[in-house]
């Protein structure tokens, strides 16, 4: 008898090769010259229920089936969605459900293949799989390219005629670990980071390799296969600048279209390629310093005008044109910047010690402030090498200001708090200090009031002893004051303190915390988790852009010279620094609820909503992040309890087992030997590693993040770099204080050419772009097949949709000072969206993706 042979319909949706934001109109027609040779697009379905029968457990593939009408089909000026028929012949009997298909382009370009769905299985109806991916000419693959249907399985689980496939597919992405890396390859792997330096240009531009010590540990990064530098083989080579924005990651892991054009459009492209060359020589030609604080203001109410040379001059590539399209102007070659949101309402309200303090709670980096424990501070330095780091604060300091309570009191009742930057920086200080930077290592004391506010109490400014480190600390305190030379004595300090929260923000709150340490995560679920895994599901859209943003800033933000290394005060030493803070770094202590405790900010209790009181009951951070973390953990888990019935099933799931052993012992390898890893032998190890990660990558990442230029980009603000010591009576610099204290802050705090660098770097990371994708939102609507699934994502949506209004009516609540202040700046770095792109101040996207 004959098997009755039937026509299945499909149709294929793709987007075309583009460049920058239009189509790659030679490679469309050079596409519909193969056509005409028999060059096409072909696709295979394979059963995920029958063998191929022919002895091997690989699924039967079905006949060969072509794109349909591709020479017919009009590309559009600008990227969109191309959409083909496909007809596949069917086979009535033995072939059952598909489960998979290969493809092979036999094109001469490349295209991102979004979806196939197949109308009308006979006995299974519509069958859909969402593939995002690029796939390039077959002659680029040793193998087929696979996609797999919407439908999870664990390892166990996994069909039979499926399971070759997905374990070949695993194998294809962690490719051999050797060659250089192209743009085609699919590769995820490890390197240390040995590609940040440049000692071929010379021995300033060479840094440590940071991963694989012990005294420099970090996680790792994406591997590219550069070669070694000539001059020192333990270094990468680097690329050219203008190769900077092709440097290799996976072409999956890429920006989009959307994405890449608001990239450039808002500069980066120019700070790197043109800004930072042409303007390092703008102190020869204008005056490097602001004369006044109406001169920064300048920025945003009227612009800067470049000389005239570097606008129309023969010898240079600055010119109008590429200001008009790349850079903040006017059209006249005017840097003009928009106006950050803390000097939106008040010029001058920033300067209040109300709202210095407000911001260690509800600014850009409120996750340092710790609660005091003893008194004085002590220090966690080895005294054999540092000393005695005790602080100089006395009681004597700060007696008079805690509103009647003794120091103890004060204390016991948690009235006491520090923002303690002395550890962190103190051995870096004298190095630091070497360099055009002038700074110390802070301590500063804050009391809460009985209104809910913080008032900050004293300050320490600490300096190595002049005769080595051995010999401790020399100190400094300031208390507050605020008319007189006295006054603008204690503007310097906060001035001092700012610095310091500035640099650990940028290298340690925002990159090591978010960006670094989650890479080596997007690496091992790649190479160990397949598509067809529910982790995957679950974890994909939250490494969505972290490898090219962390590959744009190895390249040009972070490197030997960099942009960071000139705007942030530990200059060279900036991920030194960052590397040594690693070294304390704990997995299970990033979760939201375990670093308050951590910190001394919440105190456990099983009576409050999370399992924990806030001390600080007014600290807007903590108060949204709470209820952002426990819609994160109650999604993850009954996503996890779908597909785990118990420990056991945890322990038995192969993938998830390498995945974990791989982030630990290779991701994560420097801390491969540490004793608080979850061991990934319970469905809780699972949950609570998995909401950590979620929480880093999305909400953490956004509120260290999305604030950069609202708060900081009025840079009297947020200083990033001090040029002068404190001045010492009886001075010039003293006498001038006394006589013109703005002028004298101003020289003390960034230039004008850093400045500039600056807030133009973090304009361009405030920005959400055009196709954000937030936190309860995926870009595919049907990721899973599972319903229970996407019924569980959709409550999740609408617990974030709550709390967004929770959000909105404590903002507008006047009870909580803390999250207005005096600035009148809402607290929104934690709503959970935002209905806008640009710099908006608000929403959490999944991923880390700026």
């Amino acid at each position: 008898m004959h098997k009755k042979k039937l026509k299945i319909k499909g149709r294929v949706v793709l987007m075309k090769k583009n460049v920058l934001d239009f189509i790659d109109l030679g490679g469309s027609i050079v596409d519909r010259v193969d056509e005409l040779l028999g060059k096409n697009v072909s696709l295979q379905l394979i059963s995920s229920t029958h063998s191929d029968n022919k002895g091997s457990l690989k699924g039967k593939l079905g006949a060969v089936a072509h794109l349909e009408h591709w020479i017919t089909n009009v590309s559009s000026v600008t990227p969109q969605d191309s959409i083909f028929d496909i007809t596949f012949d069917w086979e009535e009997q033995g072939f059952g459900r598909p489960g998979a298909f290969l493809i092979n382009n036999f094109h001469h370009t490349e295209f991102y293949l979004k979806t196939l769905t197949l109308e009308d299985i006979p006995g299974h109806g519509a069958v859909h799989f969402v593939c995002n991916s690029w796939v390039y000419p077959a002659h680029k693959y040793k193998t087929p390219r696979v996609f797999f249907s919407n439908q999870s399985y664990l390892p166990g689980e996994t069909p039979a005629s499926l399971a070759h496939y997905r374990e070949q597919e695993l194998v294809n992405l962690r490719g051999d670990g050797s060659g250089e890396l192209q743009e085609w390859d699919r590769v995820y792997d490890y390197a240390y980071y040995n590609d940040l330096g440049n000692p071929d240009r010379g021995q300033d531009f060479a840094r440590p390799v940071l991963g694989g010590s012990s005294d420099y540990p970090y996680p790792r990064r994406g591997r590219t296969g550069r070669p070694p530098a000539t001059t020192d083989p333990s270094s990468e080579s680097r690329l050219s600048v203008l190769a900077s924005l092709n440097i290799y990651v996976p072409r999956d892991e890429r920006f989009g279209h959307l994405k890449m054009s608001d990239f450039l459009a808002h500069g980066l492209k120019s700070i790197s390629q043109v800004l930072v060359p042409e303007l390092t020589n703008l102190p020869d030609s204008v005056h490097n310093e602001f004369e006044s604080f109406e001169d920064v203001l300048a920025l945003y109410e009227g612009g800067i005008k470049l000389p005239e040379h570097l606008i129309n001059g023969h010898d240079h590539h600055l010119r109008l044109e590429f200001l008009k399209e790349f850079l903040p102007t006017d059209g006249e070659g005017l840097f003009k910047f928009p106006m950050p949101q803390v000097i939106k309402e008040d010029k001058s309200a920033w300067r209040t010690d109300e709202e210095f303090a407000r911001e260690m709670l509800a600014g850009v980096n409120p996750v340092i402030i710790t609660r005091l424990k003893e008194f004085p501070p002590t220090s966690k330095l080895d005294p054999k090498v540092y000393g005695d780091q005790t602080s100089k604060i006395t009681p004597d300091h700060i007696q008079n200001q805690l509103d009647g309570l003794g120091i103890d009191q004060a204390v016991e009742a948690n009235r006491l708090y520090i923002l303690n930057h002395h550890d962190s920086l103190m051995p870096y200080i004298r190095r630091i200090n070497t360099t055009t930077t002038k700074t110390y290592a802070t301590r500063t004391l804050l009391f809460l009031q009985n209104d809910g506010r913080l008032r900050p109490v004293a300050i320490e400014l600490s300096l190595p002893h002049p005769d080595g480190d051995q010999f401790g600390a020399i100190s400094k305190v300031f208390t507050p004051a605020k008319d007189g030379v006295q006054g603008s004595i204690w503007q310097l300090a906060r001035a001092y303190v700012a610095v310091n929260d500035s640099g650990v923000h940028e290298l340690i709150s925002h990159w090591l915390r978010t960006h670094a340490v989650i890479e080596p995560l997007v690496i091992a679920t790649n190479r160990q988790l397949s598509v067809l895994h529910p982790i995957y599901k679950l974890l994909d859209p939250h490494f969505r852009d972290t490898m090219n943003i962390n590959a744009f800033a190895r390249q040009i933000l972070i490197n030997a010279g960099g942009v960071v290394e000139i705007t942030v005060f530990p200059g060279k030493y900036a991920m030194e620094l960052s590397s040594a803070i690693y070294k304390d770094w704990v997995f299970p202590h990033q979760a939201l609820p375990v670093d308050l405790v951590n910190r001394g900010m919440a105190v456990e209790d099983t009576a409050s909503p999370h399992g924990i009181r806030l001390l600080v009951e007014d600290y807007p951070y903590a108060v949204d992040g709470l209820k952002i973390w426990s819609a994160i953990e109650s999604w993850v888990e009954e996503y996890c309890n779908l597909y785990y019935e118990s420990d056991e099933a945890i322990q038995k799931d192969t993938e998830l087992q390498s995945w974990w052993k791989e982030v630990r012992e290779v991701g994560h390898g420097d801390k491969k030997d540490e004793p608080w890893w979850p061991k990934m032998v319970s469905r809780k190890e699972l949950i609570d590693s998995c909401t950590i990660i979620i929480w880093l990558a999305s909400a953490l990442h956004a509120a260290t993040n999305f604030g950069q230029y609202p708060y900081a980009g009025y840079l009297p603000n947020r200083p990033t770099i001090t040029r002068r010591f404190m001045p010492e009576p009886g001075s010039p610099e003293y006498d001038e204080l006394c006589s013109n204290p703005d002028k004298v802050f101003l020289r003390t705090v960034t230039a004008r050419f850093e400045t500039m660098l600056g807030i133009a770097i973090i304009e361009i990371l405030s920005r959400h772009s055009s196709d954000e994708i937030y936190l309860g939102q995926r870009d595919a609507p049907g990721w899973t097949e599972d319903a229970r699934a996407i019924e569980a994502f959709e409550r999740f949506g609408h617990k974030l949709s709550q709390i967004e209004k929770q959000i909105i009516e404590m903002n507008e609540d006047g009870k909580w000072t803390n999250r207005v202040g005096p600035v009148n700046m809402p607290y929104t770095l934690l709503y959970p969206t935002s209905t806008e792109s640009g710099i908006t101040g608000k929403g959490i996207p999944n991923s880390v993706a700026i």
